[in-house]
C-alpha cells in the first residue's frame, strides 16, 4: 500500500478538476490507476477542510466517500484531546482514525479497533506516515475485542449511525454497536468511557437512557453543533454539561449542571436595552437557557425567545453581541419608518411566527449586509423586529 511520486503529481496536477469529467478521461491516463487517484483527489478537499494536518502530507491515503464523510473534524478531535488522558486507550470503532490518533498522544498505550478489514490496513498505513506507530492497529469486530480485551484507562466508541439500508439514524438503540446493550461491559473495561453520538439526539433522554454520566460535552465548530460527547465514570454524583463553541482559535466555554439550571427563577422583561446577545448553538442546544442569563446578569425577553439584553457590554459571553439601533413591529408605518435606510440585513427568528423568507418577502430585504434583525416575541407578547449592528 502506496502512492507512487507519478500518482502523488498527477493527483496535485488535477486536484481542482471535475472527478466525473476526470473518470471519463480515464484512456488518456494509461499509466495511472484512475479510480484510486479520484478517491485521493476527493479524500483531499475534503481533509483540506476536516484535516488540515493531513492533508498537507502527500502520502496519506484517504478511503471512500463514507469513511471521510463520517470521521471527525481535526478541531473537535484536538478538543477531545484536552480532556482525556490516561496510560492506556482504545478506540473501539476506528474509522479513519482521526479522532483515534489525536486522542492517543495523551496516553502511553492505545489501540484502534476497526471491523472493516481494508480500511484498518489503510490507517495502519497511515499511522506510519504520520510516525504513530506507538498505536496498534487491530482488524476485530468492536464487541469481540471489548469482550476479551484488558482494562484499560479510556475506552472511546463512536457507534456507526446509520441503519441496514445507509439511512441515518439517531436514537442510541438504533446505533452499531448499541450501547445501551453493552454499556455494562464498557463500564468493566474501562476507568472512564467517552461516547460520541448524533447533535441530533435528545440529550435529557441519552442522559436518562445511559447510567451514570458524568460529564455530556457539547461541541459546536462555527457556531454549528458537530458532536455529542457523554462520558462515563467510575465516580459519578451529578452531570456537568460542558457548552463548547471552536471558532478559528478562539474557544468559547461554559458550564453548567441541570438542577441548577432548573432551580433558577428569572424574570421576563419587554424592554429592550442597549446590547442584545444570542447565545451559541451549544448553550442552545443543552437548554442552559437560565444559567447564561444568570452567569451574566442579563435579562431575558421572553421564555421560548432565548435572547438576552443589558445596558452593559459583556465581553465574556458566549454567543453573539449587537448593539440595538431600533425596535419595531410589523405594521407597513413602522417598516417604512425604521427600515427606509436599510436595503440588505441578516435576518433571525426566535419564537416567532413568521418564516425569514416571509419577513423578507414582507420587508423587501435582501440578504447580508451589515444590519441585523431579529424578529421574536417580548415577556408581553408583543411581536417585534430588533434593529442591531455588531458589537
Amino acid at each position: 500500500m502506496n502512492l507512487s511520486n507519478q500518482l502523488i503529481n498527477f493527483i496535485h496536477l488535477h486536484e481542482q478538476d471535475d472527478i466525473h469529467s476526470l473518470a471519463l478521461q480515464a484512456k488518456q491516463f494509461p499509466d495511472i490507476d484512475i479510480h484510486i487517484a479520484i478517491r485521493q483527489i476527493s479524500g483531499r478537499r475534503i481533509a483540506k477542510e476536516k484535516i488540515p494536518s493531513w492533508y498537507v502530507n502527500d502520502r496519506i491515503i484517504y478511503p471512500k466517500h463514507l469513511s471521510m464523510e463520517q470521521c471527525s473534524s481535526e478541531q473537535t478531535a484536538r478538543y477531545k484531546r484536552s480532556i482525556c488522558k490516561g496510560r492506556a486507550m482504545v478506540d473501539l470503532t476506528g474509522g479513519f482514525g482521526v479522532d483515534c490518533s489525536f486522542i492517543s498522544s495523551g496516553f502511553e498505550e492505545a489501540t484502534y479497533v476497526e471491523h472493516q478489514e481494508e480500511l484498518a490496513e489503510l490507517v495502519a498505513y497511515n499511522y506510519t506516515i504520520l510516525e504513530q506507530e506507538k498505536i496498534k492497529v487491530v482488524s476485530s469486530d468492536a464487541i469481540d475485542y471489548l469482550t476479551s480485551m484488558s482494562p484499560v484507562d479510556l475506552i472511546y466508541i463512536d457507534p456507526a449511525r446509520r441503519d441496514d439500508t445507509g439511512r441515518k439514524t439517531v436514537l442510541i438503540e438504533d446505533c452499531t454497536p448499541n450501547i445501551l446493550e453493552i454499556e455494562t461491559l464498557l463500564e468493566e473495561k474501562a476507568l472512564q468511557v467517552m461516547i460520541k453520538l448524533s447533535p441530533m439526539l435528545d440529550i435529557s433522554l441519552a442522559v436518562k437512557s445511559l447510567k451514570r454520566v458524568s460529564d455530556v460535552y457539547i461541541i459546536s465548530v462555527g457556531n454549528e453543533c458537530k458532536e455529542l460527547l457523554f462520558i462515563k465514570k467510575k465516580s459519578q454524583e451529578k452531570t456537568s454539561y460542558h457548552c463548547v463553541n471552536i471558532h478559528h482559535e478562539k474557544l468559547e466555554q461554559f458550564t453548567f449542571y441541570k438542577e441548577e439550571e432548573e432551580s433558577i427563577v428569572l424574570g421576563y422583561t419587554s424592554q429592550v436595552d442597549k446590547y442584545l446577545y444570542e447565545p451559541n448553538a451549544s448553550i442552545l442546544k443543552a437548554g442552559a437557557y437560565k444559567s447564561i442569563a444568570k452567569e451574566f446578569t442579563l435579562n431575558k425577553l421572553h421564555p421560548s425567545s432565548h435572547l438576552y439584553t443589558s445596558d452593559i457590554l459583556y465581553d465574556g459571553f458566549q454567543g453573539r453581541k449587537f448593539i440595538v439601533e431600533a425596535i419595531c413591529s410589523l405594521n407597513k408605518k413602522d417598516l417604512k419608518m425604521y427600515l427606509k435606510d436599510i436595503k440588505q440585513a441578516n435576518i433571525t427568528t426566535r419564537n416567532f411566527p413568521l418564516s425569514v423568507q416571509e419577513i423578507r418577502k414582507k420587508t423587501g430585504l435582501r440578504d447580508g449586509g451589515d444590519a441585523y434583525i431579529f424578529a421574536t416575541t417580548l415577556a408581553d407578547e408583543k411581536r417585534v423586529l430588533i434593529i442591531c449592528k455588531k458589537a
